[in-house]
């Protein structure tokens, strides 16, 4: 898959489940409880044990179903970027920008969305052929940021992660959001092993992202 159409499947599922976990059996299920709810975009952090395994099971486990799109996060340098690329990883995403990393994610086509907090550091981002940038941390920045970023940038793809919950998603797609980033909002009864109960928020997420697409029509 090139990367125009791993940025066009982001962009159409809108939610991006950031998945952490104690344990790669623990992130793997609750990103397969984020699939089963309809969530497809997948964002497994490098803070989780092995994290490299879980990506690469996953990515064979739903190579059929064009939709899934498994990306690595938490991703700080070029050699963990290159990890997750070699492992299967269909995007990166990081809490900061890093030029070589940025480069590293150019010359394997896959897209690298960093963090960013200034008008500066979306435009530098941008500079290194990030598509989609990470407004991070979102309950930091508020969603008047994304309004004031595409001011001067409106042509400026804009995720928020952190903050982001099912009561207020709304607003950050109404502030200009092309995507948001949910954590544990979204994957939190995990770590009670209840991943039913993601599958049963994810789901949530899902109806709510559709209900928002159709009223924009």
């Amino acid at each position: 898959m090139i990367k125009s159409e791993v940025l066009t499947e982001i962009k159409k599922a809108g939610i991006v489940a950031v998945i952490r976990g104690e344990s790669k059996e623990e992130a793997y299920q609750t990103a397969a409880a984020c699939i089963k709810g309809g969530i497809k975009a997948i964002e497994l952090t490098f803070t989780v044990p092995e994290v490299d395994e879980v990506i690469s099971r996953l990515k064979n486990e739903y190579s059929n179903d064009l939709e899934v799109m498994i990306g690595a996060g938490t991703v700080l340098d070029v050699f963990t970027a290159r990890i997750a690329i070699m492992s299967g990883a269909r995007f990166i995403v990081s809490p900061s920008f890093d030029t070589d990393t940025a480069l590293l994610c150019n010359e394997y086509q896959v897209p690298y969305m960093p963090g960013c907090m200034t008008v500066t550091e979306v435009q530098t981002a941008m500079k290194y052929g990030a598509e989609i940038v990470k407004a991070f941390p979102g309950d930091v920045l508020g969603k008047a940021f994304i309004k004031s970023i595409k001011a001067p940038l409106p042509q400026a793809n804009v995720m928020p992660t952190g903050g982001v919950s099912l009561e207020n998603m709304h607003e950050w797609f109404d502030a200009g959001a092309v995507a948001v980033g949910a954590g544990s909002n979204l994957t939190g009864d995990a770590t009670t092993g209840d991943f039913e109960a993601v599958t049963k928020k994810a789901a949530a997420y899902y109806n709510e992202r559709l209900r928002l697409k159709n009223n924009m029509k």
